[in-house]
């Protein structure tokens, strides 16, 4: 005879466990919820000239903000622009401490309310990032210029960079070295066909005709990269002769002025001496009066 089932008992263990997993589930369903509100930083991208390093990204937020992180390839992440409603961030003092260094950066997206937020907030990767490979060279300036005979000689001023050493800021030369070259395009003042001469100083000598007045600027360049080589060119400078020939004579003119002042002090000062001279001797040779 089968024995009758009495009243049926829910196991303590099940309904725990039925309890959990519904709090689980309503926990993922509320992060996804506050996760749809979050759009995740897209066109990661690098804009540098001469060191100076800002990541831009995309879109402007709407309710929720964004931290950057960047790490050298083999380091440890470091925090950088925190909870920002901007769309970009400097990370110059970052890459300037080694500019051979590859760099990677990511970006991450928030709740504007972040300690409501549930899980890992979401982010994207930049694209790697060598500074002495991929920042843009800056447009150089002409230092100096002068035109000596057929001889034309131009002095290209480098730029600084924000790569410091021993507290000093280094020039574009210094940290590139013989990396470095410039590129000078000349024409008469009087034609439009260019020539072009190439240094890996900071000097150009170039042969023009004598009497002809030309016109020049220039361009650096970095011949071992495989992008980035060129940096804008420089303004147009022109050189008159006239001009040349003038700053000539203003030089000798003054020149020979400052040589005729000179003369004309010592001249003053010779008469003086020999005049204090005279006086004590006439007063040595006058004869003592009788009391």
């Amino acid at each position: 005879m089968a024995t009758p089932l009495g009243p049926w008992a829910p196991c303590p263990k099940a309904a725990v466990a039925r309890a959990l997993l519904l709090g689980w589930v309503l926990v993922q369903v509320a992060g996804a919820v506050g996760a749809s509100d979050v759009v995740v930083a897209y066109n990661l991208t690098w804009k540098s000239t001469n060191f100076k390093t800002i990541l831009e990204w995309e879109p402007k937020p709407i309710n929720h903000v964004y931290t950057v992180q960047i790490s050298p390839r083999l380091g440890n992440w470091k925090n950088k622009c925190f909870y920002t409603t901007n769309t970009e961030c400097d990370v110059t003092d970052e890459i300037v401490k080694n500019v051979r260094e590859t760099y990677l950066a990511r970006v991450f997206s928030q709740p504007a309310d972040a300690a409501g937020s549930a899980g890992e907030p979401q982010f994207t990767n930049s694209p790697e990032f060598t500074p002495y490979l991929d920042t843009n060279l800056g447009q150089p300036t002409i230092q100096s210029f002068e035109q000596a005979g057929t001889k034309l000689n131009v002095t290209v001023k480098d730029a600084r960079t924000l790569v410091r050493v021993n507290g000093s800021f280094l020039s574009l030369r210094e940290v590139f070295g013989k990396d470095l070259n410039y590129t000078l395009y000349y024409w008469r003042a009087s034609s439009t066909g260019k020539k072009k001469a190439t240094t890996n100083t900071n000097e150009f000598s170039i042969d023009v005709d004598k009497g002809e007045n030309y016109c020049f600027q220039v361009q650096a360049v970095i011949l071992s990269r495989r992008a980035n080589q060129k940096s804008p060119e420089s303004p147009i400078e022109c050189h008159s002769r006239e001009k040349g020939v003038f700053r000539e004579v203003f030089f000798i003119v003054g020149a020979l002025v400052f040589v005729v002042f000179i003369v004309v002090i010592l001249s003053l000062s010779l008469y003086k001496c020999r005049k204090a001279r005279a006086g004590r001797g006439r007063k040595e040779s006058a004869p003592l009066t009788a009391a």
